[in-house]
């Protein structure tokens, strides 16, 4: 569903289904908001609330996804005639905000609009010493986190177009039918993942550390791995020496669930969810972080060669909506999984009014009984890592520090 052209509809219909993916998070959540959406970090002169939202005025009734609310009653998006921008762009100052993660947790922390108008905002947020952030902000239920990137980079930068590449749909072989059968039977045991287990404090935090991108290239050259491999195989490590300094134990391989997109060629700015998730077993009893990289490489290879991207497609679609929403809700969920681990590239830098970001963060809140969720978001020639987790993992903080050490172990020869 590309932008129809300025001035009408362009044929866009009146309301459109949600999708199983959308309906498996309006039930996770009770129907309740759950922000997510992409944070861009900027040095120099902030511009004005008035010229974002001018500008945002201007993209906005052309990008579908915006033109949409949330009927959670019916289980539908219904279109709205007009967009009021007062409505969905704001501004906040955080003067200490050094790092700027304080804007990420206030994008997590602040109520988000009801469901009578399309669940999107944009942010201008003002930080220390002439930094500022402006934040994207929309309701899972009702946008990935693709989909969330086309549609920032669409209504926000200076020469919108790029963001991730589609996905091509293929025939999945029997490997990857039979892996998606067997993430789904997994789902209904109860994991055993004892860093995590710990009572819901039921506020958010969030940390993160951010490092260039051909630190990431080059460890994966040297290992036959890609860039998503090497997060998740420092990821691995960070946990395990995490939960071995707390207890003095290893920590079992943890179940981690990975968001793989499916939004095809021409659904960049469509409504809606269109992933999976597929569950991996993070190897934090790997001895070292070359041993844990290994072992990350070698799952991920079977998850490529048997297409389970497409499996898991084609097997949630095949009976009825509900059923494959209900089975969704159980593979992303506190009791079968620590929480969602996410990779997003988001291509080149976005530029606003003529400056570049010096960062992206990708972010969403926390449901369904996760305790933690881990993002890697590539812009340009950086990569932010985040991790959004609840109060009760009181010493998460450590993560991105330990993920660090991780990677610089890859690093060595």
């Amino acid at each position: 569903m590309r932008p129809p052209h300025p001035g009408g509809d362009g044929g866009l219909p009146a309301s459109l289904p949600m999708g199983t993916a959308d309906v498996a998070y309006h039930l996770a959540m009770g129907g309740r908001p759950l922000p997510a959406g992409f944070l861009f970090g900027f040095s120099g002169p902030a511009p004005t609330l008035d010229s974002v939202r001018a500008r945002v005025a201007e993209r906005a009734p052309r990008i579908p996804a915006l033109r949409y609310r949330i009927d959670r009653r019916s289980r539908t998006f219904s279109r709205v005639g007009r967009i009021d921008v007062e409505q969905h762009v704001h501004e906040a100052w955080l003067p200490g905000d050094d790092d700027g993660s304080g804007a990420g947790r206030l994008m997590l922390s602040r109520p988000m609009g009801g469901d009578t108008r399309p669940p999107w905002d944009v942010w201008l947020v003002h930080g220390p010493t002439g930094g500022h952030s402006l934040c994207y902000r929309t309701d899972h239920t009702f946008q990935d986190g693709v989909g969330a990137a086309h549609t920032a980079r669409a209504l926000l930068d200076d020469d919108p177009g790029g963001g991730p590449p589609p996905h091509r749909r293929g025939r999945p072989a029997l490997g990857g039918l039979a892996g998606a059968v067997g993430d789904v039977a997994a789902s209904f045991r109860r994991s055993d993942k004892p860093a995590f287990d710990v009572p819901l404090g039921g506020r958010t935090d969030m940390c993160q550390a951010v490092v260039p991108v051909a630190r990431l290239r080059a460890v994966g050259r040297a290992h036959g791995a890609t860039v998503n491999d090497v997060f998740l195989a420092a990821l691995a490590h960070a946990v395990g020496t995490w939960h071995r300094k707390s207890t003095g134990s290893a920590h079992p391989p943890l179940p981690v669930a990975v968001p793989m997109s499916v939004r095809g060629p021409g659904e960049e700015y469509a409504p809606g969810n269109r992933l999976v998730v597929a569950r991996v077993l993070l190897p934090c009893d790997a001895p070292s972080p070359q041993h844990a990289l290994r072992r990350v490489v070698a799952r991920t290879g079977s998850l490529r060669t048997g297409r389970q991207r497409d499996a898991l497609r084609l097997l949630l679609m095949a009976g009825p909506r509900a059923v494959g929403a209900r089975v969704g809700t159980r593979m992303v969920n506190g009791r079968s999984v620590a929480g969602p681990v996410s990779s997003v590239n988001f291509g080149s830098a976005l530029v606003h009014r003529g400056n570049a970001a010096r960062r992206a963060v990708v972010y969403s809140g926390l449901g369904a009984g996760i305790r933690c969720l881990t993002t890697l978001t590539s812009q340009h020639d950086t990569a932010c890592l985040a991790v959004i987790h609840d109060e009760a993992l009181h010493t998460a903080g450590e993560l991105p520090g330990l993920w660090l050490a991780a990677l610089l172990e890859l690093e060595r020869p």
